[in-house]
């Protein structure tokens, strides 16, 4: 069976070593790099400045753990981009030896569609040649939207990929998008010295569908602390490019309806750059899409079936190209992809997103799993939602980070946990335990009977479980 890929994203290359593994004569095309926007532009270069931003504030309240500090503590981009840039080679590295192990042929360019099964692979260097397919998977993945009135210029107006090729610390930035990518670049670069200003069309912080409202408001009152000016209900209007920055006026958001009259004012802020981080686009154009016959919707993303077949058979399709009525994570893409290959090998899987874990990379972090309270109350059922939070924890203490929460959401008559959403220390290792309750059903009986070691953060997870029952020892 000849499986062509198209994308080695964390969703193409895990379809196509599953594909190899099974068998298939596999052919993996990317037009960059392996590891796609999350090895490259996303999960792992600014999980690398978190990493350094954090270690940054540990330096500044090393006196409250018993640690002398003499002399400035300051940041040195040059030498983080340079580990950034070294990080993100390795793990490159790592992918390719894992694709010829499994015996997958890469090709490093271009890939076209065209009729009667064919991929036209096009090098960098102008060389080109046909490949043909039994099966074919789409992993193309998605880029950084921008906004009409603000034009990436790489400059001044930045997308989520030029932060990570900057030469120096803004002095001020202000950020448009108070989502995922907002709200981490937020913390990460008002840690490293920069006046931050953050600006949210909606009426909070993280307005997922995923993210309990509890969090949100957990996330703003941590940002005040942070020194983070945030604004909710408004929208970045135009922008007058100065000298040494830019003026942005800001008003009254679109989208919202009852805004209070604070909202309604017009403000402008003086900044130095602007980073717009208010969505993504597909990278399905001039792909040949339409010469397959593979639908797509109004705005490019892949229509598929719960198989990630498309509209045309035996034509596959994972990871951001679907959009954003689909989870867009690389763990998901990942999956995606999984089920995607073994269907193109012959098997007959379906995608399950029932229990897909979700991770915000703030500080605290922000994690989430299953139903959120709203959720469950729109589907009719009988729930109750039981909080406690990280200071009743003396692991919280040791470490110094106290602040937040966890919450389970249950089915009040069965004990069934429905839903899991944390803010706090280590929330994205914490949520693992909530994916695997929601995962396989589990009440929160059989959670509050588990013990968990002690002093550990994950024994809140069974102080909510025990307040779920009524039987809270320390929550």
């Amino acid at each position: 069976m000849k499986i062509v890929v198209i994308g080695a994203g964390p969703g193409g290359y895990v379809a196509a070593i599953r594909a190899a593994q099974l068998g298939g004569d596999v052919t993996l095309i990317e037009r960059e790099n392996v590891g796609g926007t999350c090895l490259n532009w996303g999960c792992i270069p600014s999980k690398v400045l978190k990493t350094t931003a954090e270690m940054l504030l540990r330096f500044r309240r090393a006196a409250e753990f018993g640690i002398r500090v003499e002399g400035d503590v300051r940041p040195d981009l040059e030498t983080l981009m340079a580990r950034k840039d070294r990080v993100v080679r390795d793990q490159a590295r790592g992918i390719r030896t894992l694709l010829d192990h499994s015996r997958v042929r890469y090709l490093q360019g271009e890939g076209f569609l065209k009729e009667g099964g064919v991929v036209e692979f096009r090098s960098p260097e102008g060389e080109s040649i046909d490949v043909p397919w039994d099966r074919l998977i789409l992993a193309m993945g998605s880029r950084p939207a921008d906004l009409p009135d603000f034009p990436f210029d790489g400059e001044r107006v930045l997308s989520s990929n030029d932060a990570f090729l900057l030469k120096e610390i803004p002095r001020s930035l202000m950020i448009l998008g108070g989502g995922v990518i907002g709200c981490e670049f937020a913390f990460i670069f008002s840690a490293l010295g920069t006046r931050v200003t953050l600006v949210e069309g909606l009426s909070r912080l993280l307005p997922l569908p995923s993210v309990e409202e509890g969090c949100s408001k957990v996330l703003e009152r941590e940002m005040k602390k942070s020194k983070i000016e945030f604004m909710v209900n408004r929208t970045a209007e135009s922008i007058e490019m100065g000298e040494d920055g830019c003026r942005v006026t800001i008003g009254p958001s679109p989208f919202c309806d009852d805004l209070k009259e604070k909202d309604k004012k017009i403000l402008t802020r003086d900044v130095e750059k602007v980073l717009v981080c208010v969505g993504r686009k597909p990278n399905t154009e001039a792909v040949g899409l339409e010469r397959a016959g593979v639908e797509t919707d109004a705005k490019g993303w892949v229509r598929v079936n719960e198989k990630m077949e498309t509209s045309v058979p035996g034509i596959y399709a994972i990871g951001d190209i679907l959009g954003p009525s689909r989870p867009m994570l690389a763990h998901v893409a990942s999956k995606e992809g999984l089920v995607a290959a073994q269907n193109a090998m012959g098997d007959d899987l379906f995608m399950n997103y029932r229990a897909v874990p979700g991770a915000v990379f703030t500080s605290p972090e922000v994690a989430d799993v299953g139903l959120t309270e709203a959720g469950a109350l729109s589907e009719g059922l009988d729930i109750r939602v039981d909080r406690v939070l990280f200071r009743n924890l003396g692991k919280a203490h040791v470490i110094g980070e106290i602040a937040g929460e966890t919450r389970i959401v249950s089915e009040r008559k069965s004990g069934k946990i429905l839903g899991v959403h944390i803010v706090g220390p280590h929330a994205s290792d914490l949520i693992a335990e909530g994916t695997l309750a929601v995962q396989n059903e589990c009440t929160v009986r059989e959670l509050a009977d588990t013990i968990h070691a002690h002093p550990t953060l994950p024994e809140i997870m069974m102080e909510t479980a025990l307040k779920a029952l009524d039987q809270s020892l320390h929550g």
